[in-house]
């Protein structure tokens, strides 16, 4: 699961940052670039997006996961400046989060469409939001998929994400750290809860059901930087391929994750 060159027909994703502080993940395949939800400022997604050596211009379209601030918040002011379309269940949109938007194109949790030369197959997952989504991408021949804000695992979840060659999966917390740590009991409840966040046992056990065959790129992300460790979360998963913890690629709040690319 190493680093890869980036041939033009590839399909290839990089995070500009994920967890509590902010969120955005790019995908890219030939002269198509989608950016999944942004939850920076437009000053810092424009330096975040230099760091990956590409700009907001080359942006083909903003998919919304759901409307909590640290994936929303700098979705609105984005589209705004550069006249993107912003792709978002209808859920999403009536929270009023996005603000005005300049092009808005509603989607469903269960239907693909394409943007240029990306297929997107969105898909629903059980988080506090109005109509959350997460989504695989395809152009073809590999399959990326993104599964971050999610409170359990579904037998949905499992089929949407059986063979992809990429993936991109929240490690939100440890559950004695979250138990033991400093949130409000009410706050503790939300985020272990059934509409809350993946805990690393969780998504090492999404792993055992799921074909990883195909395998290449596993990302561990959203990592909270209160209640998990990045040693923990890499620890977890590496167990399930009885690799070395270092093996796993983690995705930065501040760093984000260089460009992979899947074979």
């Amino acid at each position: 699961m190493g680093n890869q060159s980036l041939p033009q027909m590839s399909l290839a994703f990089a995070s500009l940052g994920s967890g509590s502080k902010g969120n955005a993940t790019l995908v890219r395949c030939q002269q198509t670039q989608i950016l999944i939800d942004c939850g920076f400022s437009i000053k810092e997604t424009e330096k975040r997006l230099e760091r990956l050596e590409t700009c907001a211009e080359n942006l083909a379209a903003i998919l919304v996961t759901h409307e909590h601030g640290d994936h929303i918040s700098g979705v609105g002011p984005l589209a705004r400046k550069y006249k993107l379309p912003v792709f978002l269940s209808y859920g999403t949109m009536q929270s009023g989060r996005p603000g005005e938007l300049p092009h808005v194109e509603l989607i469903s949790g269960d239907e693909p469409f394409t943007i240029g030369d990306i297929a997107v197959h969105p898909y629903p997952v059980p988080h506090d939001a109005r109509e959350p989504v997460q989504f695989v991408f395809s152009n073809g021949q590999q399959r990326f998929a993104i599964l971050t804000d999610t409170g359990h695992i579904t037998p949905h979840i499992i089929r949407m994400l059986d063979g992809c060659d990429g993936l991109f999966l929240e490690c939100n917390h440890d559950v004695e750290m979250l138990t033991n740590g400093s949130y409000p009991q009410q706050l503790k409840q939300r985020v272990g809860g059934q509409f809350g966040h993946l805990n690393n046992q969780q998504s090492a056990d999404l792993l055992r059901q799921i074909d990883c065959t195909r395998l290449q790129h596993l990302v561990a992300a959203h990592i909270s930087d209160k209640n998990n460790t990045v040693e923990y979360a890499q620890e977890a998963l590496a167990e399930v391929f009885a690799c070395l913890p270092n093996e796993i690629k983690i995705a930065d709040q501040e760093k984000g994750l260089t460009w992979h690319s899947l074979n």
